[in-house]
C-alpha cells in the first residue's frame, strides 16, 4: 500500500470510497425480489442471463405476476459487444426500465455494457461468487481484445445475496469462481491505492472463502459453507470496486480476451504465480495472505487450496499452447499500470509457463 505515512499514528493517508449499493444477504432473499423492484420504481424489467440460466430467470419472471418481465438469455463470457448490442435493442424493444442480472460474471457484465447505453439501473442475483455486482468496472470483448474500465452508470443498484442459488453452482465451479474471488483480494492488498479498510475486508474475505470453499465441495448440498463463501464474495467485491487491480488481474484479461479462455478458471490457475511475482515487494500483503490461510508461505498456500479444490492444474489444462504465451507475455507488459513489482517482460514470460505447466509456483528470482 502506498501512501504519506503520518509518524504519530503509524497508518498512511488514504482515500476511501464506498459504493452506493444496497445490500439484502441471506437465505430466502429471492423472496423480497418484487419488494426491491418497487423501490428501484422498476415495472418492465428485462432479465438478464446466460442460456443455461433461461428455466431459472422464467421461473423468476413468472413469480412476479403480472409483471411478467421479458428474459434476454444470450449472455456469455467476456460481455462480447454483438450480444450487447443484440440485448439493448431487446431492452427497447420491451420498453424495459431497468435490469435483473441473474447469474454470474457474464449477466452482469452484460448488465453493465447495456447501463452506459441505457439509463437504467441494475438489480443483481448473483448465483456464483464472482463479486462484479458490487464493482463499477465493466468488459468488453471486440476481435479477440478485451478492453476493461469504471463507470459509477453500472454499479448495480441493489444486490439480492441468497445461499440457496448457488446450490445449482457444481462444486468444481464452485472452487474455481471462489478463487477468482480470492484473486480480487489478493491484489487489493497490495493495490497501490489501498487502504486499510480494504485490508480488513480482503482478508477476511480470504479467510471466509478458505474456509467455505472446502465445505461446499465436502457437501454440496448444504447451505454454511455456500453463506460463507457467500460472504467472501461480497467483501471481495466491495475490495475490488474501491481499489485498482494489477498484473494478476491484466494477465486473466489478456488471457480471457485473445484466447477465450473460461474466466473464473483462468483466475483460478495464474492466482499463486501472480503473488510469488509480487512478493518480494509487498511483504505486507503477503503476510496477510498466510493469515487468513494459515500457511507458511502465500504463494504456495494458494497453490496448495488450489490444488485441494480440484482446480485445472495448469494453463494447458484449458487448452493453452506454449506458442500462445509470447504474444500473452507481450500485451501483459505493454502498456504500464499500477503492479508493487516492475513489469519486467522476460519475468512475466517466466510466470505463464510456469502457469502453463501447473507446478508449485519458484520463488521470485
Amino acid at each position: 500500500m502506498q501512501g504519506r505515512r503520518n509518524p504519530s499514528v503509524g497508518i498512511a493517508a488514504f482515500i476511501y470510497r464506498s459504493a452506493p449499493a444496497r445490500v439484502v444477504f441471506g437465505e430466502g432473499s429471492l423472496r423480497h425480489l418484487g419488494r426491491e423492484l418497487e423501490m428501484l420504481r422498476m415495472k418492465r424489467p428485462l432479465i438478464l442471463c446466460t442460456p443455461e440460466q433461461a428455466d431459472d430467470a422464467r421461473a423468476v419472471a413468472a413469480a412476479l405476476g403480472e409483471a411478467q418481465p421479458s428474459v434476454f438469455a444470450e449472455a456469455v463470457m467476456h460481455v462480447p459487444v454483438a450480444v450487447v448490442g443484440a440485448a439493448v435493442a431487446r431492452a427497447r424493444e420491451s420498453d424495459a426500465d431497468g435490469l435483473v442480472a441473474l447469474g454470474g460474471g457474464s449477466a452482469t457484465g452484460l448488465a453493465k455494457a447495456m447501463a452506459r447505453e441505457l439509463p437504467l439501473r441494475i438489480l443483481a442475483i448473483p448465483t456464483t461468487y464472482a463479486g462484479s455486482e458490487m464493482t463499477s468496472i465493466y468488459g468488453l470483448t471486440d476481435g479477440g481484445e478485451k478492453r476493461t474500465g469504471r463507470d459509477d452508470r453500472v454499479l448495480p443498484a441493489t444486490v439480492l445475496y441468497d445461499p440457496a442459488l448457488t446450490l445449482s453452482l457444481p462444486a468444481p465451479l464452485s472452487a474455481s469462481s471462489g478463487l477468482n474471488a480470492v484473486a480480487h483480494c489478493v491484489e487489493a492488498l497490495y493495490a497501490a491505492d489501498g487502504n486499510p479498510v480494504v485490508s480488513l475486508m480482503a482478508e477476511e474475505a480470504i479467510g471466509a472463502l478458505a474456509r467455505g470453499l472446502p465445505e461446499v465441495l465436502r457437501d454440496p448440498g448444504a447451505l454454511p459453507g455456500r453463506e460463507r463463501c457467500l460472504y467472501g464474495a461480497w467483501l471481495a467485491g466491495m475490495a475490488l470496486n474501491v481499489v485498482s487491480m494489477a498484473l494478476h488481474h491484466k494477465l486473466c484479461h489478456v488471457l480471457g480476451g485473445s484466447l477465450n479462455l473460461p474466466h473464473a478458471q483462468t483466475h483460478a490457475i495464474v492466482l499463486p504465480y501472480a503473488a510469488a511475482y509480487n512478493a518480494p515487494a509487498a511483504p505486507e500483503a503477503m503476510a496477510a495472505i498466510r493469515r487468513a490461510l494459515g500457511a507458511q508461505d502465500a504463494a504456495a498456500g494458494l497453490h496448495a487450496l488450489g490444488r485441494a479444490l480440484g482446480v485445472p492444474k495448469g494453463l494447458r489444462e484449458l487448452g493453452v499452447r506454449a506458442s500462445q504465451l509470447d504474444r500473452v507475455a507481450d500485451l501483459a507488459a505493454s502498456q504500464p499500470y499500477p503492479n508493487p513489482r516492475p513489469l519486467e517482460r522476460t519475468a512475466i514470460r517466466e510466470l505463464l509457463q510456469q502457469a502453463y505447466e501447473g507446478d508449485a509456483p519458484l520463488p521470485a528470482q
